[in-house]
């Protein structure tokens, strides 16, 4: 799912706002004998009901697993909250789907299970977006998919400005398409720096694509990002309006036609379809050349925690149904993910072409709590956007903005 609809409460959860949450789990029965029972599982689509194929295909798991699934679609910070309640009382659900970011808050309160206790086969993942759902050595679940951000271009503004998108390598080359079409009369890049989370998501590939550190907000490469960002702004090549956009108003914009480029990700496929203009896709671009490490979106399958242990072989079947790789190309399609498989995003690409660019965006992405940082992630990234803010304000210079962020970081992740 994209940030904008998810990700961003549930990141800044640094407490638990508990309210009240289903009824236990009931009992599965002899260990011994086979399973029999019910399972629940808890996911963040409360979009999908029981006619759509997802809530389909978790009974047909279930079905394969001789068990009956109960099945309940939360909003996300619902989900983690609920969860987090839920295993205090003893009552966590067999299967829960949290988004990504999330799951380290979880597993550092003590509620999920590694992949190694309930059995999970993790092989085949892509490494960068394991790292998700990795903490201190251990690995907490297996997404489902993700997606990640790149840059849509409209063709007809880029032909009258005399831009080849393919050419666009790296900062400069960008920089230089952004001043040719304003020249031409239109506008260049949209894209969301508000201050929230999915602004830090929308900052991070070009804060990664200089080559810093979420550890260090202000070396000289973050510096060199943020300047990017305000040069920009500064020279009219991209709206004043981005300090206020989420990435849905940034599309918008983008939409209306009058822009060359938008900062946006797999999630608005169906919708630039419906622009009314002929349009592409380019990966964003590193400082130096090459492709961008943006963030991952997406959600991750875990284990939570159980009393009677005997519960994780069904857990495992179940697990293992949710992200075969037939049944992630169906679900994956169904969510504009690319999968987290090497042989299922070549499926995708197989079946639609169109892919190729987010596929390749998916493989240099990473997760915001990658590099071990986990729970530190939220306290890093809130100084983060309130420095950009600052900075694209221009109430502080970039490097200023980022002495401030990294201080009030380094404070709050001793």
């Amino acid at each position: 799912m994209p940030i904008s609809r998810k990700a961003t409460a549930s990141l800044l959860i640094t407490t638990c706002l508990l309210a009240g949450c289903s009824s236990a789990n009931d009992d599965a029965g002899d260990s011994g004998a086979a399973p029999t029972g019910d399972y629940t599982i808890w996911d963040p689509y409360p979009q999908f009901d029981d006619s759509s194929d997802w809530v389909k295909l978790l009974a047909q798991c279930g079905t394969d697993a001789g068990v009956t699934v109960k099945r309940t679609g939360y909003d996300t910070t619902d989900l983690t909250n609920k969860a987090l309640l839920a295993a205090q009382q003893g009552n966590s659900p067999d299967v829960l789907i949290v988004d990504n970011p999330v799951v380290s808050t979880l597993a550092d309160a003590g509620v999920l299970t590694t992949t190694d206790e309930f059995k999970a086969d993790t092989a085949a993942v892509s490494p960068n977006l394991l790292a998700a759902g990795q903490i201190g050595g251990k690995t907490y679940g297996i997404p489902i998919g993700a997606n990640t951000l790149a840059l849509y271009y409209n063709n007809d503004v880029l032909d009258k400005a005399g831009v080849d998108p393919a050419a666009i390598k790296d900062w400069t080359g960008l920089t230089a398409a952004l001043q040719k079409v304003k020249q031409s009369g239109k506008k260049g890049i949209t894209f969301s720096a508000i201050g929230t989370e999915e602004g830090s998501f929308q900052f991070l590939p070009w804060f990664w694509g200089s080559g810093a550190n979420l550890t260090q907000l202000d070396s000289p490469q973050g510096v060199a990002a943020l300047t990017l960002w305000t040069d920009w702004l500064k020279k009219g090549l991209a709206p004043n309006s981005v300090l206020n956009n989420t990435q849905t108003t940034s599309w918008q914009e983008f939409a209306t036609g009058d822009f060359a480029f938008s900062e946006n990700g797999t999630w608005q496929l169906a919708n630039a379809k419906k622009t009314g203009f002929e349009y592409g896709i380019i990966p964003i671009p590193s400082q130096a050349g090459g492709v961008a490490p943006a963030p991952t979106g997406g959600e991750f399958v875990t284990a939570p925690i159980q009393d009677d242990t005997a519960r994780y072989a069904v857990t495992e079947k179940l697990v293992n149904c949710l992200t075969n790789a037939d049944n992630a190309f169906t679900t994956d399609t169904t969510l504009s993910y690319i999968a987290a498989t090497e042989a299922v995003q070549q499926k995708q690409v197989t079946e639609n072409p169109e892919l190729t660019v987010w596929v390749d965006a998916v493989k240099a992405a990473k997760g915001r709590t990658s590099d071990d940082l986990g729970t530190k992630y939220p306290k890093i990234s809130q100084p983060l956007w309130t420095g950009f803010q600052a900075a694209l304000s221009g109430s502080a210079s970039p490097q200023d903005a980022l002495t401030t962020a990294q201080t009030t970081a380094a404070a709050a992740t001793k």
